[in-house]
Protein backbone atom coordinates (compact mmCIF):
# COMPACT_ATOMS: atom_id res chain seq x y z
CA UNK A 1 0.00 0.00 0.00
CA UNK A 2 1.33 3.43 -0.90
CA UNK A 3 2.30 5.65 2.04
CA UNK A 4 1.00 9.47 1.64
CA UNK A 5 3.19 12.13 -0.05
CA UNK A 6 2.07 15.15 1.35
CA UNK A 7 5.46 16.50 -0.15
CA UNK A 8 8.17 16.21 -2.45
CA UNK A 9 10.89 14.54 -0.10
CA UNK A 10 8.14 11.65 0.62
CA UNK A 11 7.82 10.07 -2.26
CA UNK A 12 11.85 10.14 -2.80
CA UNK A 13 11.54 6.30 -0.94
CA UNK A 14 8.78 5.06 -2.98
CA UNK A 15 10.85 6.42 -6.11
CA UNK A 16 13.77 4.71 -5.42
CA UNK A 17 12.05 1.29 -5.03
CA UNK A 18 10.21 1.79 -8.13
CA UNK A 19 13.15 2.62 -10.16
CA UNK A 20 15.25 0.12 -7.93
CA UNK A 21 12.76 -3.11 -8.94
CA UNK A 22 11.74 -1.93 -12.45
CA UNK A 23 14.73 0.07 -14.00
CA UNK A 24 14.58 3.51 -15.23
CA UNK A 25 12.74 2.09 -18.35
CA UNK A 26 10.51 -0.16 -16.71
CA UNK A 27 9.03 2.58 -14.41
CA UNK A 28 6.37 3.85 -15.77
CA UNK A 29 4.34 6.37 -14.38
CA UNK A 30 1.43 4.15 -13.83
CA UNK A 31 4.03 1.81 -11.14
CA UNK A 32 5.43 5.80 -10.06
CA UNK A 33 1.66 6.63 -8.93
CA UNK A 34 1.00 3.20 -7.33
CA UNK A 35 3.90 3.39 -5.47
CA UNK A 36 3.86 6.93 -4.50
CA UNK A 37 0.07 7.55 -4.50
CA UNK A 38 0.10 10.59 -6.40
CA UNK A 39 -1.73 11.23 -9.89
CA UNK A 40 0.09 12.06 -12.80
CA UNK A 41 -0.15 15.77 -12.08
CA UNK A 42 0.94 15.55 -8.75
CA UNK A 43 3.75 14.05 -9.76
CA UNK A 44 4.62 16.47 -12.84
CA UNK A 45 4.03 19.41 -9.83
CA UNK A 46 6.67 18.02 -7.53
CA UNK A 47 9.34 16.68 -10.84
CA UNK A 48 8.55 19.07 -13.43
CA UNK A 49 10.88 17.68 -15.29
CA UNK A 50 9.63 13.85 -15.22
CA UNK A 51 11.35 10.73 -14.38
CA UNK A 52 14.92 11.99 -15.19
CA UNK A 53 14.48 14.49 -12.04
CA UNK A 54 12.48 11.89 -10.09
CA UNK A 55 15.86 9.68 -10.46
CA UNK A 56 18.22 12.72 -9.63
CA UNK A 57 16.06 13.51 -6.65
CA UNK A 58 16.81 9.60 -5.65
CA UNK A 59 20.36 9.83 -6.37
CA UNK A 60 20.40 13.18 -4.30
CA UNK A 61 18.73 10.75 -1.25
CA UNK A 62 21.11 8.13 -1.92
CA UNK A 63 24.22 10.60 -1.76
CA UNK A 64 22.74 12.04 1.40
CA UNK A 65 22.56 9.07 3.11
CA UNK A 66 26.08 7.49 1.99
CA UNK A 67 27.42 11.01 3.38
CA UNK A 68 25.82 10.79 6.67
CA UNK A 69 26.25 7.02 7.15
CA UNK A 70 29.50 5.62 4.86
CA UNK A 71 31.80 8.30 3.77
CA UNK A 72 31.79 11.02 6.30
CA UNK A 73 32.47 8.31 9.16
CA UNK A 74 35.32 6.47 7.58
CA UNK A 75 37.06 10.32 6.25
CA UNK A 76 36.87 11.81 9.25
CA UNK A 77 36.27 9.30 12.27
CA UNK A 78 38.55 8.97 14.97
CA UNK A 79 38.96 5.31 15.02
CA UNK A 80 39.39 3.93 11.53
CA UNK A 81 38.93 0.57 12.66
CA UNK A 82 35.22 1.75 14.26
CA UNK A 83 34.67 3.24 11.03
CA UNK A 84 35.58 0.58 8.56
CA UNK A 85 33.34 -1.92 10.90
CA UNK A 86 30.14 1.11 10.79
CA UNK A 87 31.24 0.82 7.01
CA UNK A 88 29.97 -3.01 6.63
CA UNK A 89 27.04 -2.97 9.01
CA UNK A 90 25.44 -0.26 7.81
CA UNK A 91 26.48 -1.45 4.02
CA UNK A 92 24.82 -4.62 5.04
CA UNK A 93 21.68 -3.05 6.67
CA UNK A 94 21.24 -1.31 3.50
CA UNK A 95 21.77 -3.52 0.98
CA UNK A 96 19.37 -5.60 2.88
CA UNK A 97 21.79 -8.37 3.20
CA UNK A 98 22.03 -8.66 -0.41
CA UNK A 99 18.57 -8.98 -1.31
CA UNK A 100 18.60 -4.83 -2.33
CA UNK A 101 19.71 -3.85 -5.83
CA UNK A 102 21.76 -1.08 -5.81
CA UNK A 103 20.34 1.62 -7.67
CA UNK A 104 23.21 3.63 -8.61
CA UNK A 105 25.15 0.34 -9.85
CA UNK A 106 22.13 -0.81 -12.24
CA UNK A 107 22.29 2.55 -13.31
CA UNK A 108 25.75 2.92 -14.05
CA UNK A 109 25.16 -0.69 -16.27
CA UNK A 110 22.21 0.12 -18.05
CA UNK A 111 21.76 2.42 -21.24
CA UNK A 112 20.72 5.69 -18.95
CA UNK A 113 24.51 5.73 -17.54
CA UNK A 114 25.85 8.58 -19.18
CA UNK A 115 22.32 10.71 -18.22
CA UNK A 116 23.21 10.25 -14.43
CA UNK A 117 26.99 9.47 -15.13
CA UNK A 118 28.13 12.68 -12.70
CA UNK A 119 26.25 11.09 -9.69
CA UNK A 120 26.76 7.41 -10.65
CA UNK A 121 30.83 8.13 -10.87
CA UNK A 122 30.79 10.67 -7.70
CA UNK A 123 28.96 7.45 -5.43
CA UNK A 124 31.89 5.41 -5.93
CA UNK A 125 34.65 7.88 -6.56
CA UNK A 126 33.55 9.33 -2.65
CA UNK A 127 33.30 5.68 -1.70
CA UNK A 128 36.79 4.13 -2.43
CA UNK A 129 38.16 7.64 -1.87
CA UNK A 130 36.48 7.55 2.15
CA UNK A 131 37.55 4.22 2.71
CA UNK A 132 40.84 4.53 1.17
CA UNK A 133 41.04 7.78 3.66
CA UNK A 134 39.86 5.27 6.47
CA UNK A 135 42.91 2.69 5.43
CA UNK A 136 45.55 5.38 5.42
CA UNK A 137 44.45 6.96 8.88
CA UNK A 138 45.43 2.52 9.92
CA UNK A 139 48.61 3.08 8.49
CA UNK A 140 48.31 1.29 5.73
CA UNK A 141 50.64 2.80 2.27
CA UNK A 142 48.14 5.04 0.33
CA UNK A 143 48.74 2.67 -3.07
CA UNK A 144 47.72 -0.31 -1.02
CA UNK A 145 44.58 1.86 0.70
CA UNK A 146 43.62 2.96 -2.62
CA UNK A 147 43.82 -0.59 -4.15
CA UNK A 148 41.95 -2.12 -0.67
CA UNK A 149 39.26 0.63 -1.39
CA UNK A 150 38.89 -0.48 -5.20
CA UNK A 151 38.51 -4.20 -4.26
CA UNK A 152 35.87 -3.38 -1.26
CA UNK A 153 33.69 -1.47 -3.01
CA UNK A 154 33.51 -3.90 -6.36
CA UNK A 155 33.00 -6.65 -4.00
CA UNK A 156 30.86 -5.09 -2.82
CA UNK A 157 28.74 -4.11 -5.60
CA UNK A 158 29.64 -7.61 -7.08
CA UNK A 159 27.66 -9.53 -3.73
CA UNK A 160 24.89 -7.87 -4.40
CA UNK A 161 24.90 -8.98 -7.49
CA UNK A 162 25.55 -12.85 -7.23
CA UNK A 163 23.73 -13.13 -4.16
CA UNK A 164 20.40 -11.63 -5.53
CA UNK A 165 21.68 -14.17 -8.93
CA UNK A 166 21.72 -17.18 -6.34
CA UNK A 167 18.78 -15.71 -4.45
CA UNK A 168 21.24 -16.36 -1.36
CA UNK A 169 21.25 -13.35 1.07
CA UNK A 170 24.44 -15.44 3.10
CA UNK A 171 26.77 -15.20 0.14
CA UNK A 172 26.52 -10.94 0.69
CA UNK A 173 27.34 -11.71 4.13
CA UNK A 174 30.60 -14.21 3.33
CA UNK A 175 31.68 -10.74 1.38
CA UNK A 176 31.04 -8.49 4.17
CA UNK A 177 32.85 -11.01 6.87
CA UNK A 178 35.66 -11.42 4.36
CA UNK A 179 35.98 -7.26 3.78
CA UNK A 180 35.84 -7.14 7.35
CA UNK A 181 39.29 -9.83 7.59
CA UNK A 182 40.63 -7.97 4.76
CA UNK A 183 40.32 -4.50 5.92
CA UNK A 184 41.25 -5.03 9.63
CA UNK A 185 44.51 -3.04 10.44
Amino acid sequence: MARLVAERSDAIAPLAEVFREYGYEGASLALISKATGLGKGSLYHFFPNGKEEMVQAVLADIHQWFENSIYSPLRDGDDADEAINLMLEETLAYFKSGRRVCLVGSLAVGNTRDRFSEAIRGYFVNWIEALKAALVRQGRDPALAHSLSENAVLSIQGAIVLSRAMDDPNMFQRAIDQLRSNLAA
